[in-house]
């Protein structure tokens, strides 16, 4: 079992269109600060960082952890999240602990279910986001919220393949707007309505400080390969 040292958690989300800093201790968000973007999370992160450790009057050296979201995303904004919380968790002497992005979108879902409405823990949840180049990450979570299988890039069309064959399904991330028409059957499919939010880096906390065994070592999941690959081999150049 692993007991993370005393003090607030610093968690955060660079992973797609938004920016967000939450300082969290103990079931409570002491501060936090978001901004929407889909470039500038270098310049972005460090002051909205500032900004929510002054409004906590939280010094880096008081935090028990830090938390970061390791993807699926953005190639660029990953690595800008995690090489900070990296360098926070460094100058600090705290550990740094990753979750997957699905993971907590996954729980922000089941936890915006509407009251009464459906038997939440018999719905499964199915997580799609925005891959750009014309594809969505695509990873499905059990009624229990364990994940069936590993983040999947596939074309939108070839999302219903992945869904549940039984049982009531959400549907919750930035790419469920970019599924084909037809694909959500309103007889056993719903769309969250929190499906366009970027990871709540509260929730990312909150899942760090409940079990911070079961998180990740700070290191970018990017869900397919990168778009840039090393130049081939010049066979005319001299030996070296």
């Amino acid at each position: 079992m692993i007991t993370l040292p005393p003090g607030p958690i610093l968690a955060l989300d660079t992973s797609g269109a938004a920016c967000g800093v939450a300082l969290w201790h103990d079931g409570q968000v002491l501060a936090r600060r978001d901004a929407t973007m889909t470039h500038g999370h270098a310049e972005a992160l460090a002051p909205l960082t500032r900004d929510a450790l002054a409004a906590a009057a939280t010094a880096v050296a008081d935090l028990g952890a830090v938390a970061v979201t390791v993807g699926p995303g953005s190639f660029t904004g990953l690595r800008v999240g995690l090489a900070f919380a990296r360098g926070l968790g460094l100058a600090a002497g705290r550990p740094v602990l990753g979750v997957p992005g699905p993971v907590v979108l996954a729980h922000m879902a089941r936890a915006a279910a509407p009251a009464g409405d459906l038997d939440d823990d018999a719905e499964s949840i199915v997580v799609v986001l925005d891959a750009r180049r014309a594809e969505v990450f695509v990873q499905p979570f059990a009624p229990d919220l364990t994940a069936r299988g590993p983040v999947l890039s596939l074309r939108p069309d070839a999302v219903t393949e992945r869904l549940p064959a039984t049982g009531r399904v959400c549907l919750t991330g930035d790419g469920v707007a970019l599924l084909p028409g037809g694909v959500i059957d309103e007889t056993r499919l719903r769309v969250d309505d929190t499906a366009a939010s970027p990871p709540d880096p509260a929730v990312l906390a909150a899942l760090v400080a409940a079990d911070p065994g079961a998180a990740l070592a700070p290191r970018p999941l990017y869900g397919r390969a990168p778009d840039a690959v090393p130049a081939p081999a010049n066979p005319r150049a001299p030996a070296p």
